[in-house]
């Protein structure tokens, strides 16, 4: 009878392995995964070298508990099933690489019970600090992130009443102009496609600052025909073919944000209801699909890219305790394109 003998695995390298490799000192190695620019290149490309040859891969257990952080952050944000964070969560992902920085991505589905799960789950696995997209969400979330002390900073809002650090616009005072800009057509029969608002600042902001600008106009709020829907496009669609059911049908239709005016418009053309001709419809965001759809889509330009480098340059400032930072407004601007006309002169 043979017996065999189970083979042993080959012994992870170590960060000595790499050192004789190299040729150099385990602090030069520690020097190039940690602070590259204070190694010459010639050195750190030697290094690098060997670290490819051998396989290796730092302990970054080990490297947490003596530098007493992960450098890993944690991110969530309401849904990944549409382009509406892509962008800035992309940028955001990027400045934090380049400092080496990695990135923990969870999604809530809009739902503030998840959300609270997700945060001590991230704070659990070691997140140095997080990106939170808003200001709303429970109590109990604040005081866990109070008591451990992370840092937060919360994205697609400014609020410079809080004192809880933000960056992004005001989504009151962006839809305000745009409604602004509808009304200036002649629209006086307003309908809105908008997310639930409980739980959700940005969509309450956005139908707040339609509020405004029509009381502003001489137009009664309570005029408006609302519908509020999940984003999605086909609830787009849906909250569409509902509000051209009504007697009398809004001339036009400002959406919470480009997935759901997207879904408008394709519910229109099968409709065929002529847009802007019999109705307009606009976004908000500014995402790629509110370029190429047809009509065209007029919209909100929300500068998601530079929302989400700077949200990183101001939480590393917050996780390294630098000078206390400043929230920060980033402007917002109209996108004029096909989706938007006058008012139509006779009933639509």
């Amino acid at each position: 009878m043979q017996i065999r003998r189970e083979e042993k695995a080959p012994a992870a390298p170590t960060v000595e392995d790499v050192a004789r490799a190299a040729d150099v000192s385990t602090a030069t190695v520690s020097r190039c995964l940690n602070a590259p620019d204070r190694v010459s290149e010639r050195t750190r490309e030697r290094v690098m070298a060997a670290v490819r040859e051998l396989g290796y891969a730092p302990n970054f257990g080990a490297r947490a508990l003596a530098a007493k952080r992960t450098n890993t952050f944690g991110a969530i944000i309401p849904t990944m099933e549409n382009a509406i964070f892509a962008r800035g969560l992309q940028a955001f992902q990027e400045a934090l690489g380049q400092n080496g920085v990695t990135l923990l991505v969870a999604s809530s589905s809009y739902r503030p019970d998840l959300e609270e799960d997700q945060i001590r789950e991230l704070v659990a696995r070691g997140a140095d600090a997080l990106l939170l997209i808003g200001h709303d969400r429970t109590p109990a979330s604040y005081a866990f992130l109070e008591q451990r002390r992370i840092p937060v900073v919360h994205a697609w809002v400014h609020d410079p009443a809080s004192p809880r650090i933000s960056i992004g616009f005001d989504n009151r005072a962006a839809m305000k102009a745009l409604a602004h800009e509808v009304m200036a057509r002649g629209h006086d029969r307003l309908g809105v496609i908008t997310a639930a608002r409980e739980g959700n600042d940005r969509a309450r902001e956005r139908f707040a600052g339609i509020c405004d600008a029509m009381a502003e106009r001489g137009l009664d709020p309570a005029s408006l025909a609302v519908e509020e829907t999940p984003y999605s496009i086909p609830n787009g669609a849906e909250a569409f073919t509902r509000l051209m059911a009504r007697d009398p049908r809004p001339t036009a239709i400002l959406c919470g944000n480009d997935v759901l005016a997207v879904g408008a418009l394709g519910a229109a053309r099968k409709m065929g209801i002529d847009v802007p001709g019999s109705v307009s419809i606009t976004g908000f965001d500014d995402i790629e699909i509110a370029e190429i759809v047809q009509p065209s889509l007029t919209t909100v330009h929300v500068p998601h890219r530079e929302m989400g480098r700077r949200a990183a340059e101001l939480l590393l400032a917050l996780r390294n305790g630098d000078a206390a930072p400043q929230s920060v407004a980033l402007p917002t601007h109209i996108v004029w394109r096909d989706s938007l006309g006058p008012a139509p002169k006779t009933p639509a």
